[in-house]
């Protein structure tokens, strides 16, 4: 029987295992492969560019001739299979994983034990599943063998930093802040999206694009009827990302997640659900460890926004990102897989939509605001239930990357005092029917503004985290 006649015979959620098949490099393309049982096998690709220069020589993609970096890069290859594995995964969520690769120890299973776990739980909690009893990762013991530094030639005191850009204000704040501190970061991203190439571009750093190809059959099985849903996208870029450092010779990772992506929206199963949890600060803990232990002990994963909640990060975007009001934009359905986009940079629909216009308007003139968007989403009745969302009143959080709801609340309160917003709909409703049911002491903007000492930014990166508070 040939795979595409098993496939249409192949019922995922009735699969017992799921299997990690192999992986593999070549020639700037990792191929990822996995499985259900006997079923067909789900081929996913990475395609690393190439890239130069590079302190490890060359076009910096070839593995190289350094067994240091050839065992950091086998290492961050294989945890990228592990990892990426979460969307092929849901589709049945067995109860059995095997992994075909070789061995785990236990930190590593440990982790994907975690990462599985939490970073499904909004696609358990919409699903109506219960995942607490289903992912376990094979172990054997523990990881004895230390890792040493990657052989980055000519570096000295420097650092080479690798920037994610999504296309929103908080990885723009990152560029900024690693720009005036003089740091040598590339912007980098994962996927074909136009818009973040374009907003790549406008910060006049170098542009690092890798490409990513799901396997056509995961979307089959979707077709199907297979399990799907929420998956923690972050955790799978920042595997890639790790393959890249190695690859092209970095030695540090700065992601631009903010403390308030570690606030969940809800608890469900016995768990907080957190659409966001790959951006918090457990995962990056989790894996900043397990890069030191098993790739390399110089190479540094962290957030540089880890600090700060999204009322502080908005405003350094408000006051040094000009130059990027009219590219940046932080709605989610521009980055959509499959579906229709807006037509324009910003839907004014969805809750990102929402918060950051809201998070935006205590700190921009009013008229540039509304430029930026295009019209006026608190002068409008009919966004009313969105932004009821935002501040939990009648409902929970939204799904998706916002700031907490005692934020927007102290933004809202903001918006009520200042005469060119307080008589718009929304900002008047939440003056006189919301503000008033609330503990007033709670509202205050400031609170808001200063950073947290719970961050693993490293010390050489100290001139860049003052830049942020400035």
């Amino acid at each position: 029987m040939n795979a595409n006649s098993a496939l249409h015979i192949f019922d995922p959620r009735q699969a017992k295992t799921f299997r990690f098949v192999r992986c593999g490099y070549d020639d700037g393309t990792a191929e990822l492969v996995y499985a259900f049982d006997d079923g067909p096998e789900l081929s996913e690709r990475i395609r690393f560019p190439a890239f130069s220069p590079s302190p490890l020589g060359g076009e910096g993609r070839g593995e190289g001739d350094d067994p240091v970096q050839r065992n950091a890069f086998t290492a961050a290859l294989r945890m990228l299979h592990l990892i990426a594995g979460i969307s092929y995964y849901k589709a049945s969520v067995p109860l059995r994983i095997e992994v075909e690769t070789g061995a785990l120890d236990d930190d590593t299973a440990g982790l994907l034990d975690t990462l599985y776990l939490h970073g499904l739980a909004e696609f358990a909690y919409r699903n109506g599943l219960d995942l607490r009893d289903r992912i376990a990762f094979p172990r054997v013991g523990k990881h004895t063998i230390p890792t040493p530094a990657l052989p980055l030639k000519g570096r000295g005191a420097s650092c080479r930093a690798l920037v994610p850009i999504g296309g929103g204000k908080d990885s723009l704040v990152v560029v900024e802040a690693l720009k005036a501190a003089g740091i040598d970061a590339t912007a980098t991203w994962v996927g074909a999206s136009p818009l973040i190439a374009g907003v790549a571009a406008r910060t006049g750093l170098p542009t690092l694009n890798i490409g990513r190809e799901l396997s056509p059959v995961l979307f089959e099985y979707n077709r199907m009827g297979a399990w799907n849903g929420h998956i923690p996208v972050t955790a799978i870029n920042s595997a890639i990302l790790a393959c890249a450092a190695v690859l092209y010779g970095f030695d540090a990772i700065v992601f631009a997640n903010e403390r308030s992506a570690s606030a969940a929206t809800l608890e469900y199963a016995g768990g907080q659900v957190n659409h966001q949890w790959s951006k918090g600060w457990t995962f990056e803990k989790l894996f900043a460890e397990w890069l030191h232990a098993h790739v390399a002990a110089d190479l540094d994963y962290f957030s540089l926004l880890r600090p700060y909640s999204e009322l502080a990060v908005t405003r350094a975007f408000a006051k040094s990102g000009a130059a990027y009001f009219d590219v940046f934009s932080s709605c989610n359905r521009n980055f959509r897989i499959r579906g229709p986009k807006p037509a324009d940079r910003w839907c004014g629909q969805c809750p990102k939509c929402h918060f950051v216009f809201l998070a935006l308007a205590p700190f921009l003139p009013k008229p540039r605001l509304l430029q930026i968007f295009g019209s006026n989403l608190l002068d409008d009745d009919a966004q009313a239930a969105g932004f009821d969302a935002l501040i939990e009143y009648r409902d929970h959080k939204p799904f998706e990357c916002v700031g907490e709801a005692r934020e927007a609340r102290a933004a809202f309160a903001v918006l009520a005092a200042r005469p060119e917003w307080r008589e718009d709909a929304l900002v008047r409703r939440f003056r006189e029917e919301i503000a008033p049911q609330l503990d007033g002491s709670q509202l205050a903007l400031d609170s808001w503004l200063g950073p947290s000492g719970e961050h693993g930014v490293p010390e050489r990166f100290a001139d860049a985290l003052e830049w942020i508070a400035s």
